[in-house]
C-alpha cells in the first residue's frame, strides 16, 4: 500500500513530501475504494497522521468519525471510538453524534416488538421490555376523526425503528396498535379502540413485560353476574325492599336480557327468593350464565427449553405432557366437550400466552398441570392451588418456582393482585380445585399396593402468574415431588398415571354435576 510505503519514508527521513504522498494515497484509497476492507483502514491512519504527525486533533477526529459513522462494522471500528473519546476529553473535540446517541441509547432498557392474542369478546397485549420499566397508561376519548385510545408510555425506553410499525387487529375491540418514540426517552404504545367494555393493566417479572388485557362489553356483563353467582352458591338471601319495590339487575348477554327478581312476600322483613326470568330463552340457567362446560383448557406446564423441576432423571415438561394427552379422551368421554391443550409437545410457550389461549378460546375450565419440587428430598404429596393472594411461606415459594422469579418479587406481586382480583372467579375455582383434590385422594390408599400411598398436602392458594387474568375457574395442580424418591417412582408407574389422569376427570365431572344440580332447581331458598 503505498500510502504507508510513503509514510515509512516520512519517518525514516523526514522529508515534508513523503508525508504529503502518503496523506494524498490514504485519502484516494478511502475515497475510490470506499466499499473494500482496507478502505476503514486507510482513515485510521489519516487519523494518526493529523493527531501525532501534524498535531490536528479536529483534523484527526474528522476522519476517526468517519470510520464509526460509515464503518460500523470494520475491524477499525473499536480502535476509532476509543481515539475519538480520547480527544473528546483532552480536546474537548465534540463526539460523533451516532456516538452520543449510541451511548444515550446504552442507558436505556429497550421495548420488544407487541405480541397479542384475541377473540371477539377478549384480547390480551403483552409489551416485554429488556428490564424493569415505569410506565404510566392513559384512556383517551374519541375527538373528531380520532378513535378512543388507550395509550401507554414507557420511559427511559427505546425501541428500534423497525419494530414501529402499526399492528392492525381489527377484532371488535381494538383497530389496531401504534408503538413509537414519542421522545428521546419514551416510548409510546397506544391502542386504538373499536369498543371495550373493560380493561385491565399488570406489569410481570423476569422477563418484565406489561399485560393488558382488554374486554368487551359482553365480557363485562359476564363478570359483573360473578358477583351475583358467587352469592347464590353461597345462598346469600337478598332482603325484599320496605317500599315493596322489586330491584331488577339486568345483564345483557348475547342480546337478551335476563332479569333477577325477588319473588315478592307477604310479611315486611320476610325473606325473599330469587328466580331467574327470561322473555327469549329455551336453555337452562347454567347454560345463560355460562355456566355449561363445553370446552376445557388443559395447560401441561413448561415445555422446550423450560424443563421444569428436574430430579431422580425425570423431567417436569415431559411427564405432565404425557398426563394431559392421557386426560384429552377421558375429558371428551365424560363430558362430551372440546379439549384444548396449549401445547401438544415440547415447544416453550411464555405464561402469559397459556392464560391467553384459555380466554380466546372461550374455554370454561382451565387445569395447568405440574409435578412438584422441593429442597427437602423428605416432602411428597399431592396439592392443589387456586389464584389468590397468600401468605403461607410454602404456597409462595412453590409459586415461585413456577413463575420463575423470586419469593421477593412475589411478595410485590401482591400489590398487583389485590386489583386484579376483583373480577376473577375466586370461588368457582377454589371449588373445582376442592372437587379434583378430594378425587385423587379418594385413591389415596390403593388396594394390592400398586403403587406408593399419596400424601394429602392439601388446597391452597397462591399468585401464580399462569391463572392471572384467566376468565374461567382456573387451578393448578401439582401431582407430585419430583425431588423425592417415593413420589418418582409413583411418576414412572403407568397404573400411578393412569389413575391421575381418571381422578382429574372424575374430579371436574363432579364440579359439573355439583353446579349443574345447583342451576336445575331453577330458584335458590335459604
Amino acid at each position: 500500500m503505498l500510502g504507508r510505503i510513503y509514510s515509512h519514508m516520512y519517518e525514516r527521513f523526514s522529508k515534508g513530501i513523503d508525508l504529503e504522498e502518503s496523506i494524498s494515497y490514504y485519502k484516494d484509497t478511502s475515497r475510490l475504494f470506499s466499499q473494500h476492507r482496507l478502505a476503514d483502514d486507510a482513515l485510521y491512519a489519516l487519523g494518526n497522521i493529523f493527531l501525532k504527525k501534524k498535531n490536528d486533533p479536529k483534523k484527526a477526529a474528522y476522519y476517526l468519525g468517519k470510520i464509526v459513522t460509515d464503518y460500523p462494522n470494520g475491524d477499525m471500528h473499536p480502535e476509532a471510538a476509543n481515539m475519538l473519546k480520547l480527544l473528546s476529553k483532552d480536546f474537548a473535540i465534540p463526539l460523533p453524534k451516532i456516538m452520543v446517541t449510541s451511548s444515550r441509547l446504552n442507558n436505556l432498557k429497550y421495548v420488544l416488538p407487541v405480541k397479542y392474542w384475541s377473540s371477539d369478546n377478549y384480547t390480551r397485549v403483552v409489551i416485554m421490555a429488556s428490564g424493569p420499566v415505569t410506565y404510566k397508561d392513559v384512556l383517551l376519548e374519541a375527538v373528531d376523526d380520532k378513535p378512543r385510545r388507550l395509550y401507554l408510555d414507557f420511559q427511559q425506553s427505546y425501541i428500534e425503528p423497525q419494530y414501529r410499525a402499526p399492528v392492525p387487529i381489527e377484532d371488535g375491540l381494538l383497530r389496531r396498535i401504534r408503538t413509537g418514540q414519542f421522545t428521546t426517552d419514551t416510548v409510546r404504545v397506544v391502542l386504538d379502540i373499536e369498543s371495550i367494555g373493560s380493561y385491565k393493566i399488570f406489569s410481570l417479572p423476569d422477563p418484565f413485560r406489561v399485560v393488558i388485557d382488554v374486554r368487551g362489553e359482553t365480557q363485562k356483563s359476564e363478570q359483573q353476574v360473578a358477583g351475583i353467582q358467587a352469592k347464590t352458591e353461597k345462598n346469600i338471601i337478598i332482603q325484599e325492599q320496605n317500599d315493596n319495590k322489586d330491584p331488577d339487575i339486568v345483564i345483557l348477554r348475547d342480546n337478551k336480557k335476563i332479569a333477577f327478581k325477588p319473588k315478592k312476600t307477604n310479611e315486611p322483613g320476610q325473606k325473599a327468593t330469587v328466580t331467574v326470568t327470561s322473555s327469549m330463552s329455551p336453555f337452562s340457567l347454567a347454560q345463560q350464565l355460562g355456566l355449561g362446560v363445553r370446552k376445557i383448557v388443559l395447560d401441561p406446564g413448561h415445555g422446550g427449553k423450560d424443563p421444569g423441576a428436574i430430579a431422580n432423571g425425570l423431567k417436569e415438561k415431559d411427564i405432565v405432557l404425557d398426563i394431559a394427552k392421557r386426560l384429552v379422551p377421558i375429558l371428551q368421554r365424560d363430558l362430551g366437550c372440546e379439549v384444548i391443550l396449549t401445547r401438544s409437545d415440547d415447544t416453550f410457550i411464555p405464561l402469559e400466552e397459556r392464560t391467553a389461549i384459555a380466554n380466546t378460546q372461550g374455554a370454561d375450565l382451565f387445569i395447568s398441570l405440574h409435578i412438584n419440587a422441593h429442597p427437602s428430598p423428605k416432602v411428597r404429596g399431592v396439592e392443589t392451588y387456586y389464584l389468590n393472594l397468600s401468605t403461607n411461606a410454602e404456597a409462595m415459594r412453590v409459586a415461585a418456582r413456577e413463575n420463575a422469579t423470586s419469593t421477593h418479587q412475589m411478595s410485590d406481586l401482591q400489590d398487583i393482585l389485590s386489583d386484579i382480583l376483583q373480577n376473577s372467579k375466586i370461588n368457582e375455582s377454589s371449588r373445582l380445585a376442592q372437587q379434583v383434590h378430594q378425587s385423587i385422594l379418594s385413591q389415596a390408599q390403593p388396594n394390592g399396593h400398586q403403587y406408593e400411598r399419596i400424601k394429602n398436602l392439601g388446597v391452597k392458594q397462591a399468585p401464580f402468574y399462569v391463572l392471572i387474568g384467566a376468565q374461567m375457574p382456573a387451578i393448578l395442580l401439582e401431582v407430585a415431588f419430583i425431588s423425592n424418591k417415593k413420589d418418582a417412582e409413583n411418576l414412572q408407574n403407568p397404573k400411578f398415571i393412569d389413575m391421575i389422569t381418571r381422578e382429574i376427570s372424575t374430579g371436574i365431572k363432579s364440579y359439573v354435576n355439583a353446579t349443574s344440580a345447583q342451576l336445575r332447581l331453577g330458584s335458590l331458598t335459604e
